[in-house]
């Protein structure tokens, strides 16, 4: 698949494939719509900083009105990689967000125990979600024996979140290699020392590792690609979500897969495009 950057990029985003230097790099930003929300959140923060005790019952934040639903009518083209990337870009134009692209990756192991932890999306084409790990990592044992994983993207000051199933696997060798020699120099050293996931006896014997790794490859040498590379999730589920302040968030789901389009029936589940057919879902 091409990582590099394509034609016809608008903001530094092409509207039809995001690539991983895209994802990684600064957008421009425009004021959220949701300025007044910010101005609430930080009123809530003094409230909390001035509390002796935590009353978790008693957070809560104002979300979306009425006038602000999100409705089948809004969604241009039926097909969620499409509006994926409609969300992300107004995501990535948002200043509040930081890291637009960070996504929280669950899985689960061959004894059927989950486990979940915060990955960078780094790439989105029609084929579905990119992310990069050490292959010896937990997250890559659990895929190495249940590749069913579930990703999913919360944009608060957006009042937004998407979730993603799907079945993950990995990507070929090249593009890994392609990847990995994008990223600073730094990042490509760290990732060669540290075996992700496994016990090290201190912070001292990474930096000892690091420290023995450039003095040996010099100020110029290459990096070579240590066990570490990237998955691709395909994705059989993707849900849009966005926050109503009454509770009554919209939730519209697309669903893809066998014969799964003889469920249409124009009522609850409905015809979209490219295979998928979508559907709301009570909050």
């Amino acid at each position: 698949m091409e990582l590099s950057k394509t034609a016809g990029a608008q903001n530094g985003i092409d509207k039809r494939n995001y690539t991983s230097k895209q994802l990684h790099s600064k957008q421009p930003k425009k004021q959220s719509i949701h300025t007044h929300s910010v101005v609430r959140l930080q009123q809530l923060l003094s409230v909390r900083k001035m509390s002796t005790s935590v009353n978790l019952s008693a957070l809560r934040l104002k979300y979306r009105e009425k006038k602000e639903v999100f409705l089948e009518e809004n969604i241009k083209v039926k097909q969620p990689i499409k509006l994926f990337r409609e969300w992300l870009e107004e995501a990535v134009k948002t200043e509040e967000l930081l890291e637009p692209n960070a996504a929280c990756l669950a899985t689960v192991n061959k004894d059927g125990k989950p486990s979940n932890r915060f990955v960078l999306l780094k790439d989105v084409t029609d084929e579905g979600f990119r992310f990069f790990t050490n292959y010896g990592s937990h997250k890559a044992q659990d895929i190495d024996g249940n590749p069913n994983v579930a990703m999913t993207l919360y944009w608060l000051p957006l009042r937004r979140q998407i979730r993603i199933e799907g079945v993950a696997e990995k990507i070929s060798k090249e593009d890994s290699l392609t990847y990995f020699h994008q990223r600073p120099r730094a990042s490509q050293i760290g990732a060669l020392a540290s075996e992700q996931s496994s016990r090290i006896p201190s912070r001292q014997h990474l930096d000892e590792i690091e420290k023995e790794i450039k003095n040996k490859l010099g100020s110029d040498g290459e990096v070579p690609l240590p066990n570490w590379g990237g998955y691709l999730i395909r994705p059989h589920t993707i849900e849009f979500w966005q926050g109503q302040t009454d509770r009554l968030h919209d939730r519209i789901q697309f669903r893809r897969g066998p014969e799964i389009e003889m469920e249409v029936d124009g009522k609850l589940t409905h015809k979209g495009e490219d295979g998928w057919v979508y559907e709301r879902l009570a909050p």
